[in-house]
């Protein structure tokens, strides 16, 4: 039986249907990426989603300051998952200002009076959501939160090369809290994940009707179950929050402490692959009830969203269950970037169609169109910036005839303009930052040469065991180069 909390958010489409009417809020400061395609369907799909994620767009005056819609549109309002998720869609439509101010609302919401919970979900007037929160012992928070915000930095630094998402004091202090007493807080060391008390941390008295009071501290974004003792994506998101801490660890030079924390990493995803897996059913168990009854419910997108899988044969089982089964639109928004990156090309570009299907149910969903952003830019033309080595690698990830390109797209502090062709890619940098282009072609090529010149290649292969070959080539501002493949 469902749990009562979960009409808060799986309310019926019919009475935000207002919404569907709002204008795009135009901006002077950000410019927005330009995308274009011989594939009209392709081409149209990111218009609409285009359309539909600037219709999102609130005022730079309300006492928030910069923001947009990530949450239930009625409610005015951006809350933790929604906007780790539509982090990428925005900045490919210009919300910088706005990724910026949003998620450092979330970093400097965290309090020892929340046992080191931010707020769920902010309100345009600047106040936690009063659908979410009442006082600092009693509001709805999901723990995968705090791991979500320092993997959405460590994204976030990759995207645009600005050190602040992973240097400012106030991610700082966050994901350093975050690692330590929010963890044992909330007993969530690998060895207490399946045996953790009910309710902790719980308001005193403890009223088990009050969603505030049961919804303290959710073990994961499966919001279904009333007695859930712990949830796989959980145990995914802790992975690859310690994996990200790490890596910002070795950006600042620090190997003890980047050792330390890929070790802790490490021990989540042996616990995930040891006691989530059911050979029996040949899928992952999502959830583990405080009387030790594993189930089956959402979660598994977010295997993949936290690149938790390692095992190709258990991936392939997964993304299969993924494609074939029927899911809401928040969880179907990530699809079509996670399929891409594990080599389902066909299967993503049938995502991105349906998402933007006027007859789709519920595709006003604010998480849709700024995951078809995603889908495309990420996806699709395999844009993949690395602000650690001042480095950008694209792939063109179909395997269609048509051309696509895109310009005016802000990546590493820089602005690009990028067309892929089956065989051949065009990078022009249009901004004043030099960096390194990483020309990938999926498959083992002979030969790649960039602007006419073979160059020196390399192989990767990817745990799908999905092949790529690239070559590189610096570009100074203004410069322009042809990378073509040969076989």
């Amino acid at each position: 039986m469902k749990f009562e909390m979960v009409r808060r958010r799986r309310m019926k489409w019919a009475h935000f249907l207002a919404v569907a009417c709002w204008v795009a809020v135009p901006s002077a400061a950000s410019a927005q990426a330009v995308f274009t395609s011989s594939d009209t369907a392709l081409e149209q799909a990111f218009a609409r989603a285009r359309d539909m994620a600037l219709s999102y767009r609130g005022p730079a005056t309300d006492p928030v300051g910069p923001w947009y819609e990530a949450a239930l549109p009625a409610r005015s309002a951006f809350c933790v998952r929604d906007v780790s998720h539509q982090l990428i869609g925005a900045e490919v439509l210009g919300m910088q200002a706005e990724n910026r101010n949003m998620l450092t609302r979330f970093l400097e919401g965290i309090s020892e009076s929340k046992d080191w919970c931010t707020f769920w979900e902010i309100h345009k007037s600047g106040r936690p959501a009063v659908e979410d929160y009442r006082n600092d012992k009693e509001f709805w928070y999901n723990l995968n939160a705090n791991f979500e915000l320092i993997y959405a930095g460590w994204r976030m630094y990759m995207w645009t090369g600005d050190t602040a998402f992973i240097n400012s004091a106030a991610f700082r202090n966050f994901s350093a809290i975050t690692v330590g007493p929010f963890v044992d807080r909330w007993h969530l060391r690998p060895k207490a994940l399946l045996d953790r008390p009910p309710f902790p941390n719980a308001p005193v008295p403890f009223n088990e009707k009050d969603y505030f009071h049961r919804c303290r501290g959710l073990p994961s974004y499966y919001e279904a179950i009333a007695d859930m003792g712990m949830g796989a994506d959980l145990v995914a998101a802790m992975y690859r929050g310690f994996s990200a801490y790490a890596d910002i660890a070795g950006w600042r030079g620090d190997r003890r402490a980047e050792k330390q924390y890929r070790t802790i990493a490490a021990a989540y995803l042996r616990h995930l692959e040891t006691h989530w897996w059911d050979e029996q059913s040949a899928g992952y168990n999502t959830y583990i009830t405080h009387k030790g009854v594993f189930g089956k419910g959402e979660g598994e997108t977010y295997l993949l969203w936290y690149d938790a899988l390692t095992d190709a044969g258990r991936a392939r089982k997964t993304i299969a269950h993924l494609a074939g089964g029927k899911w809401n639109v928040e969880n179907l928004s990530y699809l079509s970037y996670q399929f891409c990156r594990y080599g389902y090309f066909d299967e993503a570009y049938r995502f991105i169609l349906y998402l933007t299907n006027p007859a789709t149910p519920r595709r006003e969903y604010p998480e849709v169109s700024f995951g078809v952003m995603e889908g495309i830019v990420q996806g699709v033309m395999g844009v993949s910036p690395d602000g650690r080595n001042g480095r950008l690698t694209t792939v063109y990830n179909s395997r269609s005839p048509h051309f696509c390109e895109i310009g005016g797209l802000k990546v590493l502090s820089s602005v690009i303009r990028l067309r892929h062709e089956p065989r051949r890619s065009v990078l022009k940098n249009e901004g004043s930052r030099p960096f390194s282009w990483r020309a990938a072609f999926n498959g083992k090529a002979k030969a790649i040469r960039i602007n006419g010149k073979k160059m020196k290649t390399r192989v990767e292969t990817d745990v799908m065991g999905n092949s790529k070959t690239w070559a590189e080539v610096e570009l100074l501002p203004g410069m322009e180069a042809i990378a073509e493949k040969e076989d």
